[in-house]
């Protein structure tokens, strides 16, 4: 995939004016108010595991609308104080896997959660186990439709509120550092990041990879890839309905939520990237409201820097904790 986006120096400096909706902040903070009046407490199972130095919980929270959703708790065996925790949130399609996929950071001392996307973990590796109980109306196959003629109904309210309340829930356990949450993940993962962080206080860090669900006015149409590519299939047939799409899809901008974000982050971009294209993720980069660094992976493609990013985060992660 050749290069096809701005130049490098006007990427670093790419700083649009996007739609935001002038309820956005009254939006949110009744969404979240709402379940999270609807919360139970935390549950937690631990599973036998062949793992010897992790030890491995079922987890179930309240998400959006008090809608029970799944995950995965790892923490390092053998230990008794309060733990730092990563919350991690999964690429486009995917479910939480299993355990043993995703040891790096319990292996490495910290507490790590994996949320399970709901309606979601049927279309790459080992699977996730949360419904949505929620329909929509007409939408194109794939998430990024569903509802989309209202931010009310729209899938990624649901998404983004299950989020807050994984960061809410994980929080109140006494294996965990309420104050030392971090949030990460890669593609989708990024996004949802990006709105945990936008939507939530007191993290200590948020690290997005090659983050989606940012710039929709120019990502849309602007590669002929999916997810974006979903919404240009639904316009296609819903002809002169644009405008009410966009103006939804701004209640969920990465861009938006990126403002609203303080904690430091750590950015990833490929620039090759034909799914995210790099002036989507620095536009969210370069709206962010605290520090944000960002590493870029010249010849990458969506596939970012992985375990190379890895090494990254992990670095970056304990400069703030030693802060």
């Amino acid at each position: 995939m050749p290069r096809f986006d701005l130049p490098v120096s006007e990427l670093r400096t790419y700083h649009p004016e996007v739609r935001e909706p002038a309820d956005f902040d009254d939006f949110w903070e009744q969404t979240l108010s709402e379940s999270r009046a609807l919360a139970e407490p935390i549950q937690l199972q631990r599973i036998d595991s062949p793992l010897q130095s992790v030890e491995v919980y079922d987890v179930t929270f309240s998400g959006f609308g008090g809608d029970p959703i799944g995950g995965w708790l790892l923490l390092p065996a053998n230990t008794d104080g309060p733990l730092p925790a990563v919350v991690e949130f999964n690429g486009y399609g995917g479910g939480r896997g299993l355990p043993h996929e995703r040891l790096e950071w319990a292996a490495s001392g910290y507490a790590h959660f994996i949320m399970d996307t709901r309606g979601q973990g049927s279309g790459w590796g080992t699977g996730g186990t949360t419904p949505d109980p929620h329909g929509s109306g007409p939408a194109v196959p794939g998430f990024m439709t569903r509802g989309i003629d209202d931010p009310h109904t729209y899938y990624y309210r649901r998404v983004f509120t299950d989020a807050v309340l994984a960061i809410d829930a994980i929080r109140t356990l006494d294996r965990i550092d309420a104050a030392r949450v971090a949030v990460c993940g890669g593609s989708q993962g990024g996004g949802i990041a990006i709105a945990a962080a936008g939507l939530s206080t007191g993290l200590i860090a948020a690290m997005p990879d090659v983050p989606f669900l940012c710039h929709f006015e120019r990502a849309v149409g602007f590669t002929a890839r999916d997810p974006y590519n979903e919404v240009v299939r639904y316009l296609a047939v819903h002809r002169g309905a644009s405008e009410r799409a966009f103006d939804t899809l701004s209640y969920f901008d990465g861009v938006n939520l990126a403002r609203r974000a303080t904690a430091p982050a750590l950015f990833s971009v490929a620039l090759m990237d034909p799914v995210c294209p790099p002036s989507t993720v620095y536009a969210a980069r370069n709206h962010w409201g605290g520090s944000a660094e960002i590493n870029e992976y010249e010849f990458n493609e969506h596939e970012g820097g992985e375990g190379l990013q890895w090494q990254e985060q992990a670095a970056f992660l304990a400069e703030q904790l030693a802060g």
